[in-house]
């Protein structure tokens, strides 16, 4: 199984030239502040094609320090943080509330770029959270008001029970609220763009945060 595993693996490519355009990236030529940068940078992931480029890895820590990790979906970006949201009550909002500190990495191989947001987290009022859940689709709110996220399930049918009921709810109120439906906001103290090259001199610009303003520097790759 290991050795089958490893020969597949040494059959698959980075960045096939087939699918990937490694597109210049002048270091010198970049904003004064990471976000302009961002937002031009998944603007050119969309118009290149790049599946679900607003779908960061969310890496946070337990209580005891262990990491953690998994897919979210972006739900803004703006001068108060990069916002995603999830219950407070499953195992990610559980570890924002022990450890309100977190990293986001956006992956588009169709450019060959990487984007690594980190800071602290904190959460958006209330409102807010239940007004950006009501901006999303039916679906969206069904799964909000199915709840539960990461308790242990204890059978498939269980949760087509509770879908259903949800989705029943969502459907004939679209205002209805999440009680623990929370819009996270990352505030970064750094901010890493990552410009893949052919040769492998990789371009890797660094954005860190002194108080209102931000110092860049150039890193090896």
């Amino acid at each position: 199984m290991a050795k089958d595993l490893h020969e597949l693996l040494r059959t698959l490519r980075v960045w096939d030239p087939e699918v990937t355009e490694l597109p210049p990236f002048d270091p010198e030529a970049a904003p004064a502040e990471p976000l302009p940068l961002f937002t031009r940078w998944l603007a050119e992931a969309v118009a290149a094609g790049e599946r679900e480029p607003h779908t960061p890895t969310l890496a946070t820590a337990d209580e005891d320090g262990l990491p953690d990790a998994r897919v979210v979906m972006l739900h803004g970006a703006d001068a108060d943080g990069w916002s995603f949201a999830s219950h407070a009550t499953s195992r990610k909002g559980r570890q924002l509330a022990a450890r309100p500190y977190a990293a986001l990495t956006f992956y588009w191989p169709v450019l060959g770029r990487q984007v690594r947001v980190r800071g602290p987290v904190t959460s958006a009022p209330s409102e807010e959270a239940q007004a950006d859940l009501h901006a999303r689709s039916t679906g969206a709110l069904a799964a909000a008001l199915t709840g539960r996220q990461s308790e242990i399930l204890a059978s498939v049918e269980e949760l087509a029970r509770a879908s259903e009921a949800a989705w029943e709810e969502a459907r004939r109120d679209p205002a209805a609220k999440s009680p623990t439906w929370t819009l996270y906001r990352l505030r970064p103290d750094e901010v890493e763009f990552f410009q893949g090259d052919g040769a492998r001199r990789h371009t890797r610009l660094s954005y860190r945060r002194s108080g209102d303003s931000w110092s860049t520097d150039l890193l090896w790759p």
